[in-house]
């Protein structure tokens, strides 16, 4: 009975962090404080062989030197500090300008400037924060259905997750690298395959683009059928906005999407490594603020102090997850997710399966940062053992958190919003309009799983 017991501390442990996190208990220390307890008292029992700690110290060293890890204040830096500079608001203004005389042209151009903004910040909430304070109120005051309008903002908000440079897959990209050379070490391949975060970016172009589009058909077909829902701008309105700025159409437009191109391209053409790329970014960043006269200290010390507090969390949960994924393998975790997925009816299929269903669950109550710390190493060498593609695999979980951030009544791109809608907008009606786009990231998912090439084949013919 106590050998039984003993081969289920794993996912006792695992369902106490749970329960500490809903607690309310910062992440960091959760995953750390719980997997010592458990650690101590599996080394009091016999249970738990404390040498397995020693290897903490050269993991932490490990964490604080990695290279790639480096692009992920840089491109904080550089989203922060694009939405600091107003470029978000130009933006907004000039695409309502092109699009406002469409019905539906207003959302359109949510969709388009949520699309460019994810590609610049990379970061969920800052995405949706920002595009509810600033076009919520105008869709609203032109006429635009509640629904609609906040069923747009989060799901255009949440494209952070997949639209690549995603600090999502930033991460992502340097867990599955690791998971995967660890699969191959224990399939006893010693000079293993590796993937990149370059590999991730390229992989999701196609599925980020095929999500905006399916956006934009769904806006412009309930501007089509519900003219009343989205009714175009008027001539007044037009007229409006093109008075509000000084500034060209093109000249608006261009050097945000410029920045995004050469960030992009530099790594897609392998000029540039991606933390390399997210120098090129930060810097744009800077260029682009002081030429729109928007870099002062009191910008620069906004900007700086962001970046610090989103970096600090990001590595303070990694450092913690480490932790905790070191006992979760001493108590033998990793060989009892193996014989759990391998003694499952449907073998490959029923494993990511269960996997995307655990994940999805977990982002009501998790950051995808915790999800990418804790859960992709616990499972990714077992699935990419298997045979699953990491790529591929890396582009699942991303759609997937990104579609649990949007699902009621716990996803996160709805707090957020609600923080910063007004008070006229009922809570259900944001539950309500994202019932839509819940459906078409489903879609999209369904068909990543049946044609897996939508992820795989564009890194193929780049890096192959």
């Amino acid at each position: 009975m106590a050998e039984l017991i003993a081969e289920f501390i794993p996912l006792v442990m695992f369902a106490c962090v749970c329960a500490v996190l809903m607690i309310g208990y910062p992440v960091a220390f959760s995953l750390a404080g719980t997997a010592l307890i458990f650690a101590a008292i599996g080394t009091l029992t016999g249970h738990f062989d404390d040498s397995f700690l020693t290897a903490l110290p050269s993991r932490l060293f490990g964490i604080v030197g990695n290279q790639t890890l480096l692009a992920v204040p840089l491109f904080v830096f550089m989203g922060v500090m694009l939405e600091k500079s107003r470029v978000a608001e130009n933006l907004l203004e000039s695409m309502a300008r092109l699009f406002g005389q469409l019905r539906g042209g207003l959302g359109l151009s949510v969709t388009v400037v949520g699309m460019l903004l994810a590609a610049s910040t990379g970061i969920v909430g800052a995405t949706v924060v920002t595009m509810g304070l600033l076009s919520l109120p105008t869709m609203l005051r032109r006429g635009y259905s509640a629904q609609l309008a906040t069923g747009t903002i989060c799901a255009t908000g949440s494209l952070g997750q997949i639209i690549p440079p995603s600090i999502a897959l930033v991460l992502l990209g340097d867990v599955l690298s690791t998971a995967y050379q660890q699969a191959q070490l224990n399939m006893g391949i010693f000079s293993p395959k590796t993937v990149s975060v370059g590999d991730l970016f390229v992989g999701a172009l196609i599925p980020g683009l095929l999500l905006v589009l399916a956006y934009s058909v769904y806006i412009m077909a309930v501007a089509w059928l519900k003219p009343e829902s989205a009714p175009a701008l008027t001539d007044e309105e037009i007229k409006q906005f093109d008075e509000g700025s000084q500034t060209p159409l093109l000249m608006t437009l261009l050097p945000p999407v410029l920045l995004i191109i050469v960030v992009l391209g530099s790594i897609l053409t392998g000029i540039a490594t991606p933390t390399e790329a997210a120098g090129v970014g930060a810097l744009g960043a800077i260029a682009l603020a002081a030429a729109r006269r928007q870099i002062h200290r009191e910008i620069l010390h906004e900007v700086v102090t962001c970046t610090t507090k989103i970096t600090c969390m990001v590595f303070l949960i990694l450092i913690g997850a480490s932790v905790f994924s070191l006992v979760f393998r001493g108590f033998g975790g990793e060989e009892l997710i193996q014989s759990l997925f391998k003694s499952l009816p449907g073998g490959v299929f029923t494993a990511v399966l269960l996997v995307m269903v655990v994940m999805f669950l977990l982002g009501f109550i998790l950051d995808f940062i915790e999800i990418t710390f804790v859960i992709v190493p616990m499972v990714g060498p077992v699935l990419l053992a298997m045979g699953v593609d990491p790529v591929w695999l890396g582009i699942m979980i991303a759609v997937n958190l990104q579609t649990s951030f949007l699902t009621p009544p716990f996803g996160f791109a709805l707090f957020y919003l609600r923080g910063v809608a007004p008070k006229e907008v009922a809570t259900a009606d944001i539950y309500k309009g994202v019932v839509p786009f819940i459906a078409i990231q489903l879609i999209m998912l369904v068909a990543l799983a049946v044609w897996p090439q939508l992820a795989t084949w564009l890194p193929a013919h780049i890096y192959g």
